[in-house]
């Protein structure tokens, strides 16, 4: 388990969350296009979406998360922060500051933003246009809810049992199912999402259809800290540094 102590500096963790975010929303976006483009059929465009993202995602773990625990996800990290606060842990069990918390959520917005840009210039996809498919439902917002609660809980249940380590593949492969057993198709990620505005095409989602995403993936993450914290009320609890393995254990590297 990771001391906070251990970790890299906060620039060096700031910039692996970014970079890491803006490489995932560029998968996600970069394989939407290019699905689209060799497919009219809409269930062939979310396997190739889904299985690219899947592979991109776990990859993109593997990188950085020895660095920064490769969150890649505001609701992941306020999360982080929740639980070491409601176990009473604090900063001793590994969690985030709330200081850090607003840092690595800025991080990762301006990196999907960053990675939509450039999943649009890939493809010559207009970087001026905002998305224009909506998507206000009760039911989606329902799924987001289910999407990113089941996130948390899987990142939370590994990192307290001692298998953080196995967060790549397993975050990677959620997700892809998630693809499928959700209506939304689990954005699970309020930094993707605000990243997905700026590109008008298959993974695009319009400006105003934002906020309610947003909140319902913030009350999954809330619903997931708490059955977390009932499952396993050790967790993030003085003595324990579980928090800081989430979602991959970081270390400080050496010379």
């Amino acid at each position: 388990m990771t001391s906070p102590d251990a970790r890299p500096d906060l620039s060096r963790r700031l910039a692996a969350e970014l970079v890491g975010t803006a490489s995932l929303v560029a998968v996600v976006v970069g394989s939407g296009i290019m699905a689209q483009r060799l497919s009219d059929d809409v269930g062939l465009q979310l396997l190739a979406n889904s299985t690219a993202t899947v592979f991109g995602l776990t990859a993109l773990i593997w990188v950085f998360g020895p660095t920064s625990g490769a969150h890649f996800n505001p609701a992941v990290s306020f999360a982080d922060w929740l639980m070491g606060r409601l176990a009473g842990g604090g900063r001793a069990s590994g969690a985030l500051t709330g200081a850090e918390v607003g840092a690595y959520s800025a991080a990762q917005v301006v990196g999907g933003i960053a990675g939509a840009v450039v999943a649009n210039l890939m493809f010559e996809v207009s970087v001026t246009e905002l998305a224009s498919t909506d998507r206000s439902a009760g039911h989606l917002w329902l799924s987001e809810v289910v999407a990113t609660a089941g996130l948390v809980t899987l990142i939370f249940a590994l990192a307290r049992t001692g298998r953080g380590g196995l967060s790549a593949p397993a975050v990677g492969f959620y997700i892809g199912a998630a693809y499928w057993f959700t209506s939304s198709t689990s954005f699970a990620n309020p930094a993707v999402t605000v990243g997905r505005v700026f590109s008008d095409t298959f993974a695009g989602i319009a400006p105003a259809s934002v906020p309610p995403f947003v909140l319902a993936q913030l009350l999954g993450a809330v619903l997931a800290v708490a059955f977390v914290h009932w499952l396993h009320p050790q967790l993030g609890a003085p003595g324990d540094t579980s928090l800081g393995d989430v979602v991959v254990p970081t270390r400080e590297e050496t010379s």
